[in-house]
């Protein structure tokens, strides 16, 4: 897997999403309020331990900022990005 895999903001599917082989790696959320809800981050078992999630979320919390949104982390794992990035902490 390269580094550049991109990540796509599909918004019909609430989700951003990146492609990998042909299996895809994604952080769900919802809005409500004028909160993003991440609700859920996956990635193929082959593909966990290299940052991909954690890129998927960022990407979540670059967006949620550009649109004026708080974060509200359902997942887990959203909510351990949060802590790890001091910089989004003004969105929750």
């Amino acid at each position: 897997m390269s580094d550049s895999s991109e990540v796509i903001w599909n918004e019909a599917r609430q989700r951003f999403e990146i492609s990998l082989e042909g299996k895809m790696a994604v952080a769900d959320y919802q809005i409500e309020n004028g909160r993003m809800l991440f609700t859920h981050t996956e990635v193929p078992v082959e593909f966990r331990g290299k940052g991909i999630a954690e890129k998927l979320v960022l990407a979540g919390f670059a967006h949620a900022r550009e649109r004026g949104l708080k974060i509200v982390p359902i997942c887990s794992y959203v909510a351990a990005v949060l802590k790890r990035h001091p910089e989004y902490q003004d969105l929750a």
